[in-house]
């Protein structure tokens, strides 16, 4: 299905310097079809966690699928005086022909680790370097929010509220899609529930209330229109005294018809969450509704949620916006997008950038990664950056290093533990060979790759860290190129 929502082209999506590295390359006696690969990953987990929810790939494949430069933009490009003719022709034509591997949607993954791997001429890979960036990184920070969201909220629903907070349509939609995969069970974006076939929810706003003479009309509107659900929101005047009475009233009047509904409850928006919820709680079970949905909304993250069940709250049911929709507290994922190898006489050779900040210096040569787990627990062990020809037998002893700190080593004993490899083919010579599941399938298996992790490595205060080690092989083509440059550089001091 084609998934953009006005069928833009996002060929233009793109930084500048993207297009004047291309017309470089192009101009500058560069072979411009000389292959090169670039990794797509990030190098810390969003709002201070132990992992993050790899998200945003199903927009990539829509748009490599329809990249090309249309005639406007070719004369858009060409009214700014800065590429020539030859280079603008060779756009008119322009397709991707590489070939691209990734990290399945909703699978977990962590620092350093390549989540997309591009490897094609050096003109195609510069120019999708922005929009995978774009695409990859709110996704998987929107999808990893409501993993700690949905994780807060334990065995309830979380319902997706944000829209209206989000910043623009895009990120309201494709935010939305990226929430359920993380764990939500359903959006209030009607557009988003119609693109990826997800549960569309909602109940009234206090609007509704408020355009009747009391809340007792009103509710019982809202159950006469709607008796398959009947959440009736109490808080517009005093939640105790009015709104929940009113609730019961409606509730008793359908029990009494013999017209309970499948679901019914109240919604509170507003006000100490907690105390409202318990007080309301009692007040329903005394009239005999145990059953009924207690929903809250109001500004909810991780950390409210799991403080107002800490707190007894009588809360079975979170509606979820802002704080979700926007991550508010970590509002970017921070992926970047670098040069591993570039191909020479049909071998690929490997790079590596240097920074005086370890974090910074990346890992070359072209990689895949290896998720180990233990085989008693079912438990991510660690995860191992690797060459893409690397082969493994687990009826062998395996060596594992932490890259920085080497002398912290573990041997797994063969047997004992389990490899998948995490990088699936998405572009074959240009030609997509993947197909995304329906977004509830991605839900399901994301959920599978969460009961994965420790919960120590899910705690939202100094989670463990899973460690992401590198292969041997890596490690020392890493190292070689590390002294070679420091070999051949003078000292500035």
């Amino acid at each position: 299905m084609d998934t953009n929502m006005d069928n833009r082209n996002f060929t233009l999506l793109t930084d500048f310097y993207e297009l004047t590295m291309m017309q470089g390359y192009f101009e500058c006696g560069a072979d411009k079809n000389q292959r090169v690969i670039f990794d797509a990953f990030y190098r810390e987990n969003p709002c201070g966690g132990g992992y993050a929810i790899a998200c945003g790939l199903d927009q990539v494949i829509d748009y490599i699928k329809n990249l090309h430069f249309s005639d406007n933009d070719i004369e858009y490009l060409r009214g700014l005086k800065i590429f020539k003719e030859p280079f603008l022709d060779y756009l008119k034509t322009f397709r991707f022909s590489g070939d691209i591997y990734a990290v399945p949607e909703g699978s977990v993954v962590f620092p350093m680790e390549p989540l997309v791997k591009v490897i094609a001429p050096v003109v195609e890979a510069q120019l999708v370097e922005t929009a995978i960036l774009n695409f990859i990184n709110h996704q998987s920070l929107i999808a990893t929010k409501a993993s700690r969201v949905c994780y807060a909220a334990g065995n309830d629903g979380v319902m997706e509220f944000g829209l209206r907070r989000a910043q623009g349509p895009d990120a309201g939609t494709y935010g939305a899609r990226a929430a359920v995969i993380g764990g939500c069970i359903g959006t209030s974006n009607v557009v988003c529930a119609q693109m990826f076939d997800i549960p569309v929810l909602g109940t009234h706003a206090h609007s509704w209330v408020m355009s009747f003479d009391n809340e007792l009309e009103a509710f019982r509107t809202y159950a006469k229109l709607y008796p398959e659900n009947v959440t009736l929101l109490v808080d517009t005047y005093d939640t105790l005294r009015s709104g929940v009475p009113a609730a019961i009233q409606v509730f008793k009047e359908l029990r009494e018809s013999g017209k309970m509904p499948p679901k019914y409850g109240i919604r509170l928006d507003s006000g100490d969450l907690a105390y409202l919820s318990k007080k309301a709680h009692k007040m329903l079970v005394d009239e005999g509704f145990e059953d009924a949905i207690i929903c809250a909304s109001s500004d909810l993250d991780e950390y409210l949620i799991n403080s107002l069940r800490l707190q007894g709250a009588k809360i079975n049911s979170w509606g979820v916006g802002t704080n979700l929709i926007t991550s508010k507290d970590w509002p970017a994922f921070g992926g970047v997008y670098k040069l591993a190898a570039m191909e020479k006489d049909g071998e690929f050779i490997p790079k590596i950038k240097l920074s005086e900040n370890p974090i910074k210096i990346t890992n070359p040569g072209n990689k895949t990664i290896f998720r180990i787990y233990d085989n008693e627990t079912g438990k991510i062990y660690a995860d191992l950056i690797a060459l893409a020809d690397e082969k493994y037998d687990t009826d062998k002893n395996l060596l594992i290093f932490d890259p920085i700190a080497t002398w912290n080593k573990t041997v797994l004993k063969g047997g004992t533990y389990t490899i998948r490899e995490m990088m699936v083919p998405v572009f074959k010579d240009g030609v997509c060979v993947y197909s995304s599941d329906p977004v509830m399938k991605i839900r399901e298996y994301c959920k599978k790759e969460l009961d994965t992790l420790w919960e120590e490595t899910r705690r939202f205060a100094n989670p463990h860290e899973v460690y992401v080690d590198l292969s041997t092989p890596l490690y020392n083509m890493k190292k070689k190129l590390l002294d070679e440059i420091h070999d051949t550089t003078e000292s500035t001091y």
